[in-house]
This record gives structure tokens, C-alpha cells and sequence, in this order.
């Protein structure tokens, strides 16, 4: 499967939270987050995510989906509900044929920065630099998956 793509998704997935960056070459096309309402039951939300999921892909035209992995240290909880979030965005991206491909978090911030335990601030401010902007993307989620598609690109890259 060929990893280069001109158009790259980027997800940090999220149930409360899902952060969104699609990019092109240098270029933020578009980025943000699909938020879902607290204590509304797990499959609203899911299907909340499904469906601003497949509105973006359809609006923004990427030609692959690069995701976070998961790392949960501590709350199990919380690691099993992103699961079903990521899981869902997996599900989208083959519905719509995209080829997947997933990054760890500390390989993430390990490309970007330089520091594989780098801080949500360091990651903003490097996403920022790298695509030129005025500002920091925000909320960091936004700019958590704009790094997710920078690293796909670089990988992309370096396979060719």
C-alpha cells in the first residue's frame, strides 16, 4: 500500500474531544475538533463522531487517515471510551477508502519536537512554526492531530 498522499487527515481521537487536521504539503487546509456533550450516552457520541467524521472527509477530500495510537497508563476507563472513538474513526476511513496508517504518541513527539515526552505547549508551538501560523492551532487537540498528519508526511516521504 503506498504510504504518499498530497492530503492527509490527521486524528487525535477522543470521545469527549476529537481532534481533526487536515493538511497539504506545508498547508493547513483545516483543522479543529468534533466535540460531543457530556454525559450523553456513549453511542450518541459515537455517532456524533461518525457522522462529523464523514462531513469533514467529504468537505476536505484527504487521500489517506493518519491516527494516534493508543497509550493509556492510567485510567483504563478512559483508554477503553477513546478505543471506541478511535475505532470509529477507523470505521469511517475504510467506508470511505481511505488507507490508514497509526503513530505512536511518543513517536509523534519525537518527530515534531525532538522529544519523545515533549508538552502540549512545545507540540502547539511546533505544529505552529512548521505550517507558518500566527497563532498556535487550539484547542491542542486540534494540534495534536495536525502532528499526527505531519509525521505521515514525513514517513510518507522517507519511503519513496
Amino acid at each position: 500500500m503506498n504510504k504518499t498522499a498530497s492530503r492527509i487527515l490527521g486524528i487525535d481521537p477522543g470521545t469527549g474531544i476529537c481532534g481533526f487536521g487536515v493538511i497539504e504539503g506545508r498547508k493547513a487546509i483545516d483543522y479543529g475538533v468534533i466535540t460531543t456533550p457530556p454525559h450523553t450516552p456513549l453511542a450518541d457520541r459515537l455517532l456524533d463522531i461518525y457522522e462529523s467524521l464523514h462531513e469533514i472527509i467529504k468537505q476536505d477530500k484527504p487521500e489517506v487517515m493518519a491516527i494516534e495510537k493508543l497509550f493509556f497508563k492510567q485510567n483504563i476507563t478512559t483508554g477503553i471510551s477513546v478505543a471506541e472513538a478511535r475505532g470509529v474513526c477507523l470505521l469511517v476511513a475504510k467506508q470511505c477508502g481511505l488507507p490508514t496508517f497509526e503513530y505512536a504518541p511518543n513517536q509523534i513527539k519525537m518527530a515534531i519536537s525532538g522529544d519523545g515526552h515533549a508538552h502540549k505547549k512545545q507540540m502547539q508551538e511546533m505544529v505552529r512554526l512548521h505550517f507558518g501560523l500566527k497563532t498556535a492551532p487550539k484547542p491542542d487537540d486540534a494540534a495534536d492531530a495536525l502532528a499526527v498528519a505531519i509525521v505521515h508526511s514525513f514517513v510518507a516521504k522517507t519511503d519513496q
